[in-house]
This record gives structure tokens, sequence and C-alpha cells, in this order.
């Protein structure tokens, strides 16, 4: 038999236990010592007070420190953590420069008792570390350049949600009416796609082109979306000034929640894209007249067999106020199941897309691109999940709760800042799409089968060939689609042209039947009487 093994390797065993380091100990002395650098721990000892009884001899920052090793660590709960974390609880609080780590009891009664004041004191602090701190040396922030040429900074405002389970408790008249730990943390909601009784709603916000988060605001239930969006854009606001970029440049990608007319007013100051939910737009007259003519264009995702066609409807009032926002419509054929998102109608799948986005600068499909592939977004989101998961239950509070996420995204901050510091690396600027020629010379580049940049515009009517005869104006274009000739007779379109210069032109055409006995059948017809084809000069 042939060893493998090396002859100057001495390998010794012993019958004694010795309990190796947990793996994410070296990052939580990385992190902490961060922490102590930029004097972090001090500002939490100074800016977060909380006193209460029952504590002992702990501070804040003792339980704190608690947290920050809880969310760097991985560990599924808090039970896991401790046990992991009890052989070496001495030199993990040194390195925070505490001397005693709190007990587990403890700990969930300091989360318990935790009030609004120093919460909303510690999401100030986390907020003032990340506008005083840039992610680069040189301040990059990242952009995304669109076919205009102009440079937008985006940012991503979601809503996530955590579901509970509940066992059924019986209920009679005998018995005391039933009582739920979650239910101060918890209500009943739409679940989506988790198993759940109860779920818990946290409004995330984060800037798309360095993957920092920026706030995370949580309520019971489906949450307080509109005072959540408000506290995300006071944020967006702050990181404006710190960083001087201008509020007109600043793209805001919004969660299906926002939108309605009334919610898109929070908004107002800034561009954004969001799925409308306010299907009553389909109904109103300039929508309806666009679906008559063929879309603007065609948007397919890669991973996706799904073809959309895209009515790109400028200007369309939306909301109670009336508020005129760009209206995108994609519709596609309904399938054997119900879709998820849109209005079914005679079998076609309507979804509306609202937005401020300028049409040279941005395309029917680019904006449909913008929301539905959201710029790693959702990944953004699954990456936190698996590493962090900071929708974990560390306290039946709400703000034990919010004090905890805080912390979570905190730690994902400070890890960026920390990657970027070991291997530097330019923010991500994103283009969409080149630049369009400017002036007369995109519509002689283009080819005639391409779909045109930004929509068609009004529609022109063919002059008068001859004089004494009628021209396209004197045909009325209706709702449906259709034109009235000047006899009240119905036109219908027969043929769509694409022109070279990417134009396109309809032919309309009526009834044999109705042509032949018109009185006006000579101003109207090429050859008059003689015309065998009724179709409008």
């Amino acid at each position: 038999m042939t060893s493998i093994a090396d002859g100057l390797v001495k390998i010794q065993t012993t019958p004694e236990s010795n309990i190796s380091t947990p793996s994410w100990f070296g990052e939580v002395v990385v992190i902490s010592r961060h922490l102590h650098t930029h004097g972090v721990l001090s500002k939490i000892n100074e800016q977060v007070r909380f006193a209460r009884k029952r504590f002992g001899r702990y501070e804040v920052i003792d339980f704190l420190a608690v947290l920050f090793g809880y969310a760097i660590s991985g560990e599924h709960t808090l039970e896991e953590f401790y046990q992991r974390l009890q052989p070496f609880a001495i030199p993990f609080m040194a390195l925070f420069g505490r001397d005693q780590l709190p007990s587990r009891s403890a700990l969930s009664r300091f989360l318990a008792a935790l009030t609004e004041a120093p919460v909303e004191a510690l999401r100030t602090l986390f907020l003032d570390e990340l506008l005083g701190r840039p992610l680069t040396p040189d301040k990059q922030t990242g952009s995304l350049l669109d076919r205009a040429g102009t440079s937008w900074i985006v940012f991503d405002i979601d809503g996530t949600r955590e579901a509970a389970r509940q066992r059924a408790l019986p209920q009679t008249d005998e018995l005391p009416p039933p009582f739920r730990r979650l239910d101060d943390v918890c209500a009943p909601g739409n679940p989506r796609r988790k198993r759940g009784e109860v779920v818990r709603t946290r409004t995330t916000l984060a800037q798309a082109h360095s993957y920092q988060w920026f706030g995370s605001f949580g309520h019971r239930g489906n949450g307080h979306y509109r005072e959540e969006l408000r506290r995300g854009i006071s944020a967006i606001r702050r990181y404006l000034t710190a960083s001087q970029l201008e509020a007109s440049r600043t793209l805001l990608r919004l969660d299906g929640q926002y939108g309605t007319g009334a919610v898109l007013t929070d908004v107002a100051g800034f561009a954004f894209v969001t799925r409308g939910k306010e299907y009553s737009v389909l109904d109103h007259p300039l929508v309806q007249e666009r679906l008559h003519f063929p879309a603007d264009q065609v948007q397919q995702r890669p991973e996706s067999q799904m073809v959309r066609s895209l009515y790109d409807c400028p200007q369309i009032p939306v909301g109670p106020d009336g508020a005129r926002y760009r209206v995108i419509v994609a519709t596609h054929p309904s399938g054997k199941k119900k879709s998820p998102v849109g209005v079914t109608r005679a079998g076609v799948v309507y979804e509306l897309f609202f937005t401020t986005l300028p049409q040279r600068a941005f395309t029917a499909c680019d904006v449909v691109e913008l929301y539905l592939h959201r710029g790693a977004f959702e990944p953004a989101l699954a990456d936190e999940d698996s590493e962090q998961d900071p929708d974990r239950w560390c306290s039946h509070a709400a703000w034990g709760q919010e004090a905890w996420q805080i912390i979570s995204q905190w730690v994902w901050n400070i890890r960026l800042e920390l990657g970027h510091q070991l291997e530097p690396m330019p923010a991500r600027t994103t283009e969409f799409a080149p630049a369009l020629p400017s002036g007369s010379s995109q519509a002689t580049t283009r080819p005639a089968s391409s779909a045109p940049a930004s929509g068609y515009g009004p529609p022109t009517t063919a002059t008068s060939w001859k004089a004494g005869r009628f021209s396209g104006q004197d045909f009325a274009r209706q709702l449906d689609g259709t034109l009235r000739c000047p006899a009240d007779q119905k036109l219908i379109p027969h043929e769509h042209r694409r022109e070279t210069d990417g134009s396109l032109r309809v032919v309309y055409a009526a009834s044999i039947r109705s042509c032949r006995p018109c009185p006006l059948r000579e101003q109207c017809q090429w050859q008059g009487s003689e015309t065998r084809k009724p179709e409008p000069a």
C-alpha cells in the first residue's frame, strides 16, 4: 500500500473537545474595526439613547453589537447564533469595546421595549454615515444613459413582505380571545407567493448603480405605502443634496402598488416609471383611438416567449386630479390561466405603465424594459435574502424588528464599502441604447423595418390630388379607428404600408355598395364613376 501522507507532517489527536472558531468571526473582527476607525460605535453611544429598567449594567451598544454580529454571521436564528458565540463571548464583546455579552432574555426584553425615538435616531445615524463616506474615492455614483445621451441616476423603491404561519386556535364563548405573539409586528394582508396567515411589509430603498441600501420602513400587514414612499423620497433628497446632483435627472422605479394617480402626486419633481393600476385609463377616448392604430413597437424578454405590442400614449390624464402622464399600453393574447397582472378584455391582456420620461430619450420599449428588468434590483433583493435574510424574525415587537432590519442593511453597505477598498471598481453605468442622431439624419439613417425611436407623431392626412376633389381632411376620424366620409359612410383600414422614412401609411376603404349610389362619387374617387375599387384619394 502506498501512502500519500508527507513524512514531515505529524498528526496528533486528543479525546478532549476543542471548539473551533466560527467561520464568520474573522469578518466580525474586520467590520468592528471599521466601525471603531470611523467612530460609529462612539456615535451610537452618544446619539442613540434609551433607558429602561431591567437591563442591568447593559448599554444600547451592547445589544446593537449582538445584532451586528447576528447580521454578519448569517445564522438562521438567534438561538443558533448564541450557541456558536457563547464560547467566544468575551473576545466578541471586546471587539466592540464592551466586556459582557447580554443574555438572550435581556436582548429580547430590550427589543420588545424599544420605542420610536431611539430607532429613528439609529436610522438617522445610518443615513448620515452612508452619505458621509462615498463608496468610491472619486465619489462616483453610476448612471443610466438614455438615447439622447443624458445621464440619469436611478433609485428603486419596492415593498417586500415576510409571511408568518399561525396555528388555528379554538374560539368559543368559554375561552378567552386568542393571543398571538406576532400581533404587534404582523397583521392579515396579502402574502403574495409566500405561505402564511399574517404578513409584515417593509419598503426598501436602493441606489440601482451602487447597490447601496438607503432605508427600510416596515409596518404591519400591507404597510402604509404612501407614508413609506414619502420617507423614501426624503432620504433621496438628502442624498442628492450631499452628492450635489439634480432632482430633474433622478429616475424612480416604483413598485406597482404606487401606480395610481393619487399616489404619483407624491413624487412630483422626479421622473418615474411604474406599473399602472388605474385600468379606467383604457376607456379614455385618446387611448381608445390609439389602440385602433398599429403598435409603436413590439417587446419580448429574452427568457420569455411572451410578445407584447406597445402603444405609446402621451399626455393622458390619470387619477382624480387629472394629472397628465405618458401611458404605455402593453397587450398580448390571454392564455389558459388568468394573467397575474393587467386586465383581460375580449381575449387580450392589457398592461399599463405610467412614466414622465421623454419620448425622444426613452422609447416605449425602453420604458417597459426599464420597469420589467428593474436593473438587477430583484437579484439584489435575492442576494440580500441569501446573504443576510433581514426578514428573519428577530423580535415580536415592531420597533425591535425595525432596529434589526436597519442594522442588517448597515452591514450590507459596510461590506460593499470594504469590498471597494479591497478591489476598487468604477460604479456601474448602463447604456440602454446608443444615442440617436440629431435632426433629420435620424430618418435617413434608420432602416425602414426598424421601430420608430419615439413612437408615431400625430396622424396627418393626404392632400387633394386635384382641385374640386375631397382631401383627407374631409374624412373625419372616429374613436373606433374608422373614418366617416362627407356622405356619412364608414371607411375601415385595409392596408398598412411602412414608408422609407419610418412613417406608417394607413389606407382606408369603404364598401362598394355604399359608393356606387353615392351622389358625391365624382368628388371622391380617383376615376369618378369609373372607379371599381372604392378607396379615398
